[in-house]
């Protein structure tokens, strides 16, 4: 198996998507073994609503994701809204997206919080298989209390996806008057007079 830079050096893949809960100080990592797209990054979000997230905040009404801008979770990608769109059509629950512009992921708390700590788990160490990879993932710990929980997923994830013409139809969005560009809140619901007024795309 082989990092992302060095593909054609291994004989496997392993992708990770990684979400960190600054309240609990605990990371949550899904493994692929395919593509990093928008729907892999969509259904990682929801695996951990479904297993951690709903049982530790069962009356939440809102989830607020803050997101570096490249990758599956770029901002200028407009797949990524229909995939979120889904997703917060499933959960039932608002999803706000929040972007860091270019430039400045190193401000994001999950770049200095957990990656590094995975990183050292795993210093030195050849990967042979997903499940050695999600083992020594799991042994992440810190002085302050940090632990990580990782899953699986074996499912072949397919690039080059294109949005429909009539995809803005079914979303349901508000941008933020402040850096509309890269902060935007997901709804389960219609609020008419915002639509009405044109907030709401």
């Amino acid at each position: 198996m082989s990092y992302p830079d060095f593909w054609s050096l291994g004989c496997g893949k392993v992708i990770p998507h990684g979400i960190y809960d600054c309240q609990k100080n605990r990371g949550y990592v899904t493994l692929g073994n395919s593509k990093d797209t928008t729907e892999f990054a969509g259904e990682s979000i929801k695996h951990w609503w479904n297993n951690y997230g709903k049982a530790a905040s069962p009356h939440a009404n809102s989830l607020l994701a803050k997101c570096d801008g490249g990758d599956s979770n770029n901002a200028n990608h407009y797949i990524f809204k229909p995939d979120l769109q889904k997703l917060v059509d499933e959960i039932g629950i608002e999803l706000r997206i929040a972007h860091y512009p270019p430039y400045t992921s190193k401000y994001n708390p999950i770049e200095h919080r957990l990656f590094p700590h995975i990183t050292r788990a795993y210093q030195g160490v050849i990967f042979t298989s997903l499940n050695l990879v999600k083992s020594l993932m799991e042994k992440t710990h810190t002085n302050k209390g940090l632990s990580v929980v990782v899953n699986v997923v074996d499912k072949i994830y397919e690039i080059g996806g294109k949005v429909t013409d009539d995809f803005k139809k079914n979303l349901k969005l508000i941008f933020d008057e402040y850096l509309p560009k890269w902060n935007v809140h997901h709804l389960s619901y219609i609020i008419p007079h915002l639509y009405e007024k044109g907030y709401m795309s």
